[in-house]
């Protein structure tokens, strides 16, 4: 069989493009599955930007507050002496809550009211990664926790504002230690009101 220089050119010219395309292709797979990290290292710096007041939370108009950017809840639990009884406690409290963990995020979730937005249990120091409680995954004492949880759109929809209350307050009676708001003050019932709406 004879060959001519423009099929062979053009037989050189496709598998030249075959390659590119599957290297494309494998390309474009490893920016997907590198994606779930990125996202976690956001969510982790949305956790400490939200431990500032955000310019929503400080408008004295409903409305206003629904309008702007939906920001997270913060309170955190600090605890008086972490030691393994306390990291005990809170993984007992995690299971009667029903609480999951996420591998990737490293913190732990509680449905509550609304599973579509449920109330995650952090870690305040460092800030996001949580071990695995429930299943007695090696860690150094857990010295506070974070509860964070966003606020829904619509004011009639705040079920879940006060589960989250209800949790908080459940564990500052069980932890000894101090509990703080998103500005690093002592929470106090103004700070839960000002959660449920």
């Amino acid at each position: 069989m004879e060959t001519t220089p423009l099929a062979t050119l053009l037989a050189f010219g496709s598998i030249v493009l075959a390659l590119v395309a599957v290297a494309l292709f494998v390309y474009v797979m490893r920016q997907r599955r590198s994606r779930p990290a990125d996202t976690a290292t956001i969510e982790r710096a949305t956790q400490q930007a939200a431990s500032s007041p955000p310019p929503e939370e400080t408008s004295s108009t409903p409305s206003a507050k629904r309008t702007g950017k939906v920001v997270q809840h913060s309170l955190f639990v600090i605890f008086s002496h972490p030691d393994k009884q306390t990291d005990q406690r809170l993984a007992d409290w995690l299971r009667e809550k029903n609480a999951t963990f996420d591998p990737i995020k490293k913190v732990f979730h509680i449905d509550g009211e609304q599973p579509s937005n449920p109330i995650t249990v952090a870690n305040a120091f460092p800030p996001g990664e949580m071990p695995d409680l429930l299943h007695d995954e090696t860690h150094a004492p857990i010295k506070g926790i974070s509860l964070l949880v966003k606020p829904p759109l619509r004011k009639r929809r705040n079920q879940q504002m006060h589960v989250y209350v209800a949790l908080a307050k459940e564990m500052q009676t069980l932890f000894t230690g101090d509990m703080l708001d998103a500005d690093r003050e002592p929470a106090t019932d103004t700070t839960f009101e000002r959660i449920i709406g």
